[in-house]
């Protein structure tokens, strides 16, 4: 029996080695179960089982074979394999510890060691681990790992915002030349990163087209993720249309890549906002897709909640909103954006007390981010037309109260409360801020920085403008004795002082340079000559001659222009007297009848036997004595009888009209009151 249980199980290897050489992992699963069934402690055929039912992508079954000969199978044996299974599992943490506890670091093991790096968002490890793998082998997959340490550059650049180094790699292929794109994105270098994904582009498809058995379909499948980072670039210059037109060729395609769609359907929404929320609810969909969460970053996962937390608030999904925003700001308490949403969400539902109420907390619990929460309450505040309290929130952020654009608000908006005292008091306060920082950075007199010279120079103005002309002295001899040369603020200067000093003032004229120092270097002759200039010389050059023309020829008799006969009718008769309302409009003519909507039509045999035949409007049994007067019908008032001879009103006043306009409309609208 142990004969030929050893004779079947040599049989049964042969087999199984047969199967592995061509590839056929099914079969060769069946053979080992065999051998199993004679010894189920084999440790070769327990290897062999877990290698087979991984090509066969049963990791879980593959999985549980291992920890179930942990005896056997120990981590020395068969570490790679039950790594390998827990990273195709998304079991990362567990994969990393799988690895790290291996006694052996293998070659294999270091490659899914820079992949598992990788999937945990821990960038600098992982180039780290690549440039050791490259640096320490050679055989036919270098260029994929330079392919795989391209993406780790591009994913630095991207989320860590880490300027990265040239690695020197030759962009031969077009995944190299893609994630160099990636990198170039994140840097901002747009245009130059879209020149990169179009030669990936053109580099994809001479690589797939050399392979006869892939159809165009195939090519646009392989390049949808290069489109799709070509129209994220249009997408951040501002070019939405091209980007939303790029995102929908994509998505008709229904590529396989969840992550791509997700992604793509996640930058359609943002293109919406709060207009088409009807698709954005669609696409939406799409971000929900099984195996998103494993394909995208934590950042664009985040991202992408954030987005479905706005929607929810644009689509009045109140409820929706407030409980996705609670839930980010869970997972990331130190986040300004879940607050912000839910402040917003509580501006829409008019409760603007609370929502500054909660941002002021948050500001509290989290003083590094106190500024931009601060901003967004002065916003709400002077959207409740609270100025002064929105100026006070504003002048309460230290790191920002010299800066000029802060100190522009806030003297915008104290002018506009007409609060001149607050507005020179932030002009002084940020004046000291710099004067402080300058006596801490340098020793000694050194020039006054530019900005710090501008926020002098706007103060002097703003103090002149209002008035303020004692307190802008100061500001304007500290400009003066920046710049001795500066004729305009001299000028200023000696205006300032001429109405609180005037001998002052004629001290500092003696400063201003004479006219015979002024040169303009103004070329008369092209000034003379230029178009303005002539049309003004010709235009006076008439003058004169008009009025030399009127002194000359008092005495004589002014020519008279002779003027054009009018035009006569066609049809003018010249022994006909003219019609005198002729030049009258028509409607104010005392023939006037009104416009006529066509000639009453033969109306005889048109109804019951015997009967009067009327018009439609007067069988309405609605048209009652009770109903308002309608316009008169036409045809109503007395007609006048046609002729051959046809004189137009303008010659010739009509035989036998109506006396005046007003009769008449009274006439008609006695007629149109009649009821059955």
């Amino acid at each position: 029996k142990m004969a030929a249980a050893a004779g079947a199980a040599a049989g049964l290897w042969s087999e199984v080695n047969r199967c592995g050489q061509n590839g056929d992992f099914a079969r060769a699963l069946k053979s080992v179960n065999k051998i199993l069934q004679i010894n189920k402690d084999d440790v070769t055929a327990l290897q062999c089982k877990v290698v087979c039912l991984i090509q066969n992508g049963n990791f879980k079954e593959a999985l549980g074979v291992i920890n179930t000969h942990t005896k056997v199978l120990t981590s020395d044996v068969i570490a790679f394999e039950k790594a390998y299974c827990e990273y195709r599992l998304n079991r990362i943490e567990s994969a990393l510890k799988t690895i790290q506890s291996a006694s052996q670091q293998t070659d294999k093991l270091k490659e899914l060691y820079g992949q598992v790096l990788y999937r945990l968002e821990r960038y600098d490890d992982c180039l780290a681990a690549y440039r050791d793998l490259i640096r320490n082998s050679q055989d036919e997959y270098e260029e994929e790992r330079k392919t795989n340490l391209s993406a780790v550059v591009a994913a630095q650049s991207t989320w860590e915002k880490v300027v990265p180094e040239d690695l020197g790699l030759r962009e031969a292929t077009y995944e190299l030349c893609y994630n160099s794109a990636c990198a170039l994105i994140g840097q901002g270098k747009l245009n130059e990163a879209m020149k990169k994904l179009q030669k990936a582009e053109e580099l994809c498809r001479q690589s797939l087209s050399e392979d006869s058995d892939v159809t165009e379909e195939d090519i646009e499948a392989e390049l949808a993720i290069i489109h799709g980072q070509m129209a994220y670039i249009m997408q951040l210059q501002g070019r939405t249309e091209d980007a939303l037109q790029l995102y929908n060729q994509i998505i008709k395609l229904k590529p396989t890549d969840v992550g791509l769609l997700a992604v793509i359907a996640n930058n359609i929404i943002t293109i919406n906002k709060d207009q088409n929320v009807f698709d954005s609810k669609k696409k939406v969909k799409l971000t929900n897709a099984e195996g998103v969460e494993h394909k995208l970053s934590k950042k664009q996962l985040q991202a992408i909640e954030f987005n479905k937390a706005l929607l929810a608030m644009y689509t009045n999904q109140a409820d929706q909103c407030r409980k996705l925003s609670a839930s980010l700001q869970s997972q990331s308490p130190e986040h300004l954006l879940p607050v912000l949403i839910q402040a917003a969400q509580l501006c829409r539902e008019k409760q603007h007390a609370k929502a500054v109420g909660l941002l002021q907390d948050f500001a509290d619990q989290h003083p590094a981010n106190a500024a931009e929460i601060k901003l967004t309450m002065a916003q709400l505040k002077i959207a409740q037309g609270s100025v002064t309290k929105a100026c006070m929130i504003l002048r309460s952020i230290e790191e920002l109260q010299h800066k000029p654009g802060m100190v522009s608000a806030l003297v915008t908006m104290y002018s506009h409360e007409e609060d001149i005292d607050s507005a020179i008091e932030v002009f002084t306060q940020a004046i000291q801020w710099y004067q402080q920082y300058q006596a801490s950075q340098t020793t000694g007199a050194n020039p006054k920085s530019p900005v710090h010279l501008s926020l002098i120079r706007e103060a002097a103005n703003f103090k002149l403008k209002h008035g303020r002309k004692k307190e802008a002295i100061s500001d304007l001899e500290e400009l003066w004795k920046q710049n001795p040369k500066d004729v305009h603020t001299l000028a200023q200067l000696i205006s300032a002082y001429s109405l609180v000093d005037p001998e002052k003032a004629k001290v500092l004229s003696k400063h201003l340079p004479s006219s015979d120092t002024l040169s303009l270097k103004v070329d008369v002759d092209a000034l003379e000559n230029s178009h303005g200039a002539t049309y003004v010389r010709k235009k006076a050059a008439k003058l004169t001659g008009d009025n030399q023309q009127k002194e000359q020829g008092q005495g004589e008799v002014k020519k008279k222009k002779k003027k054009k006969k009018g035009k006569l009718p066609k049809n003018y008769d010249p022994k006909v007297t003219p019609d005198p309302e002729r030049w009258l409009p028509m409607r104010e003519r005392s023939y006037y009848r009104g416009r006529k909507k066509g000639k009453k039509k033969d109306q005889v045999g048109k109804g019951t036997q015997g009967s009067a035949t009327t018009g439609s409007s007067e069988l309405d049994a609605s048209r009652t004595a009770s109903s308002p007067p309608t316009s008169p019908r036409p045809g109503s008032g007395a007609a006048v009888s046609a002729t051959s001879n046809v004189i137009p009103p303008r010659h010739q006043k009509p035989a036998g009209a109506p006396a005046t306009k007003k009769k008449q409309q009274q006439k008609k609208k006695k007629g149109s009151k009649g009821g059955w």
